[in-house]
This record gives C-alpha cells, sequence and structure tokens, in this order.
C-alpha cells in the first residue's frame, strides 16, 4: 500500500496498529507510533526547547499546521535542529509503524498533521532505513521478544566496563517495565533502547519475565531428536560429564546451521551457565 500512495503521489494519513505514517505527494512527512517518544519529548526531554515553548508555538501555529514553522521564526529553533531532530523522530516511529501487524492498514485522503511541512523523505529512503535496523537488531540478538516484554536482570554480574548509555537503560529494568516504557521514562527514541536491551540480552544480563519464570521452556516445541537434552539427574560426578556433551553437541548443531534458531541458542547459553 506505501508503494502504490508513493506513486500515486497521495496526501493523508496511513494508519496501521502501531503508529501512523502523514504523505504529502507521496512523500513521508511525519510520523508517530505510541512505542516511541514523539518529537514534542525528544526536543523537550534534551534540552533543546523548553515545554513551554513548544506548547506556545502549538498554541499559535497548531492550528494553521505550521508548528515547526513557528518554532523556527520564532528563535526557539534553528532550522537545522528542527529538521535533524525532527527526522529522526520519522525514523524512529517509522520503524515501529513498519513492523509486523495483525491489523488492516487503512489511508485517509487529505488528512495533515500540525507540525507542518519539515523534511519530506521518500518512501524508498523509509522502507530502507526500517530493514536496515530490523537487520542490525538481528545480528545483535534473534530473539525479538525483548522489544515488547516486561523485562528483568538475569542476575548475572554486570562489567564495570559496560557503556553509560546501557547502564542507564538497565537502571530501567524492573521487571514490570517494557522496552517501550524505558524510552518513555528516560526521553530517548525508541529503536536506539532496542539496541541497548538487545545487547543486553545478548550479554545475559536481562531477559524477559516469562524467560526468567521458566529459564529452560524452548520458544516451540523441541523435536524429539534435539541436540541437546535434559541435564541427568545422576550421581554429582556424571552430571559435569554430561553438561560438557551438552554444551558440545549444542556447538556441532549450531557450526552445522547457517541460521540457528533462538531456542538452540539458548538452550547452548543453558548449558554454558550450568557448567
Amino acid at each position: 500500500m506505501l508503494s502504490r500512495l508513493a506513486e500515486e503521489r497521495a496526501t493523508g494519513v496511513l494508519t496501521r496498529d502501531r503508529g501512523v505514517l502523514y504523505l504529502v505527494e507521496g512523500q513521508v512527512v511525519h510520523a508517530e507510533s505510541p512505542a516511541t517518544p514523539g518529537l514534542d519529548v525528544l526536543l523537550t526531554s534534551r534540552g533543546a526547547l523548553g515545554s513551554d515553548g513548544w506548547w506556545e508555538a502549538v498554541s499559535e501555529a497548531g492550528a494553521e499546521r505550521r508548528v515547526g514553522r513557528f518554532l523556527v521564526d520564532s528563535g526557539r529553533l534553528t532550522a537545522g535542529a528542527l529538521e535533524l531532530c525532527h527526522l529522526g523522530a520519522l525514523y524512529d516511529a517509522a520503524f515501529f509503524t513498519l513492523g509486523a501487524s495483525s491489523g488492516p492498514a487503512r489511508f485517509r485522503y487529505g488528512v495533515a498533521h500540525w507540525i507542518g511541512p519539515v523534511r519530506p523523505v521518500s518512501v524508498d529512503a523509509v522502507e530502507r532505513e526500517t530493514l536496515r535496523r530490523r537487520a542490525l537488531l538481528h545480528r545483535i540478538w534473534p530473539d525479538p521478544d525483548t522489544d515488547t516484554a516486561e523485562l528483568v536482570r538475569t542476575g548475572r554480574a554486570v562489567d564495570v566496563a559496560l557503556p553509560p548509555r546501557q547502564r542507564t537503560v538497565l537502571d530501567q529494568v524492573d521487571g514490570e517495565r517494557t522496552a517501550s516504557d524505558i524510552s518513555q521514562v528516560l526521553g530517548r527514541p525508541g529503536f536506539h533502547t532496542l539496541v541497548d536491551v538487545r545487547r543486553l540480552a545478548a550479554a545475559g544480563i536481562v531477559t524477559t519475565r516469562a524467560r526468567a519464570v521458566d529459564p529452560r521452556a524452548p520458544e516451540t516445541a523441541a523435536p524429539p531428536e534435539s541436540p541437546v537434552s535434559p541435564v541427568s539427574r545422576a550421581s554429582p560426578a556424571s552430571s559435569a560429564t554430561a553438561q560438557a556433551a551438552q554444551v558440545a553437541q549444542a556447538v556441532q548443531a549450531a557450526q552445522a546451521s547457517a541460521d540457528p534458531d533462538v531456542a538452540l541458542l539458548r538452550r547452548l547459553r543453558d548449558a554454558l551457565e550450568a557448567l
């Protein structure tokens, strides 16, 4: 649908489960998603703009759909700063809006956003950036559950060299918050938080609450010939041998596949932690 709208140079709003895209003459001019803070939060939380200045702009220029222009003309933001922040918010919200969805997409013609024109972006550019971000997340940690589930700490010791940005995210992990919740609390782009959460998950520091309740339960039913069998309840002496065999079997299985599934990777991690 998005490609078709671009071809016909449509103007309006595309609505999906996790966000909206505003188009003008087939180009994306704005995006919003509840999964990530909006432009107002990104501007005010970092001190680029006071909250009073933002709401004054909305009050004075919102009805005319020229809030962005008002912020620049009034001297509250430079044109470059507004474009940079707006593009970051646009790509961030578009990433979530264009994610997997079970609901229908709808387009309403003629609808415009009150922010007004800032910097249009082609549909092709938005799609390329969305795919690039998906690939990056998969390379870091291939389990998407950490993107939406409640997060908990695993209890693993945290390296003192943990980057400050990841440590700030980790400080917000309380067993109730999701990555999106953490983004809202910190006033930080949602995708940036996903990157940090997946890196923490890859390091074994953070996991989902469901996974923490039953850490040995695979995400999908294991086949009968699963390469990693349950740890034997034999004598302690034989337990270490069995655990070492588990690790070796899991490594062999991972090496035999160019793209091991998440359940296999987790069984490998569990076997290593059991040693």
